[in-house]
């Protein structure tokens, strides 16, 4: 089979299309033939060589942990999943041809595999930093970064339990971010005053890594009430960084309904052939996304 893998630690150009021997379902696990995989963040970092404790990297590795696809071989003790169900998860090396799933959900029904694929860590993240940033129903949620995946995610989430939200991005992304029910300003000078008019904010996410932390904190008025994912150096300011995942197997399940139900949906901006994985990485590290990317298989 094909995938995406690399020898070493650098940029985009160490990526590179090989052959591969095909991975099987061990027990407790299923594997895929993979039409889609979702392009996140994590998947430069280890790239990079960034040292991300709870995603250790043996060379030369694989990449990817999201996809979508049809299930063809299930490990012992799997049930509730059989053979041709279309289904999108978490796994390793997932920009392939074939993976394998550690924690998956059936496809709601109209989801394209591409839009799928777009979701598993997405929302396992964003339903992670709200439960840790704590704000409740009838609060304010400012969101910096949120016209990305895990942003789309959050105003959505946030909006069906009641939070008020107020989202930065690119003037490009205002409408984006109101037609997700936030009330939306650019970055840039003024952007903090620009907030503030709008009211108190009770807790705040720092979702690009935009050396925005100081500005937040003082915001929020306590550094307690801002959780970065982005900014390695936020608990330097006595904010928590967000990086090892909870329960993904909850987030697929609570993520299936939402998108079942209409209240959740993130597009797809851009996705990109296997070959493209460096095109796809360096789109990823520029940021400015809207909405998510993905690999099509």
């Amino acid at each position: 089979m094909k995938r995406v893998s690399y020898a070493e630690f650098g940029g985009p150009d160490v990526l590179r299309l090989v052959d591969a021997e095909e991975p099987h379902a061990g027990p407790g696990r299923i594997r895929i033939a993979v039409r889609a995989a979702g392009v996140n963040p994590v998947d430069w970092r280890l790239r990079e060589g960034q040292r991300l404790g709870a995603h250790p990297v043996a060379l030369p590795a694989g990449v990817g942990q999201d996809a979508a696809g049809v299930v063809d071989e299930v490990g012992a003790g799997v049930q509730g999943v059989a053979v041709g169900d279309p289904v999108f998860g978490e796994g390793a090396a997932t920009y392939a041809e074939f993976a394998v799933l550690t924690a998956w959900a059936r496809m709601p029904e109209g989801l394209s595999f591409a839009e799928a694929a777009g979701y598993p860590s997405v929302v396992e993240t964003a339903l992670r930093v709200l439960g840790q940033v704590g704000v409740r129903p009838g609060q304010t949620l400012l969101v910096s970064g949120a016209a990305g995946g895990v942003g789309s995610a959050v105003l959505q989430i946030a909006r069906e339990r009641g939070i008020a939200v107020i989202g930065t991005a690119g003037a490009a992304n205002q409408d984006y971010l109101r037609g997700l029910g936030a009330r939306a300003t650019t970055y840039g000078e003024g952007w903090v005053e620009r907030v503030r008019q709008w009211g108190p904010v009770d807790g705040a996410l720092d979702l690009a890594g935009a050396g925005v932390i100081r500005e937040l904190v003082e915001l929020t008025g306590d550094p307690r009430k801002v959780v970065s994912i982005a900014d390695l150096g936020a608990p330097e300011l006595g904010v928590r960084f967000s990086g090892v995942a909870g329960s993904m197997p909850d987030a697929l399940t609570e993520a299936a309904d939402l998108i079942a139900r209409g209240r959740l949906h993130i597009p797809v901006e851009r996705s990109y052939a296997l070959t493209e994985a460096a095109a796809a990485h360096r789109d990823s590290r520029a940021g400015h996304t809207r909405g998510r990317r993905v690999i099509v298989v």
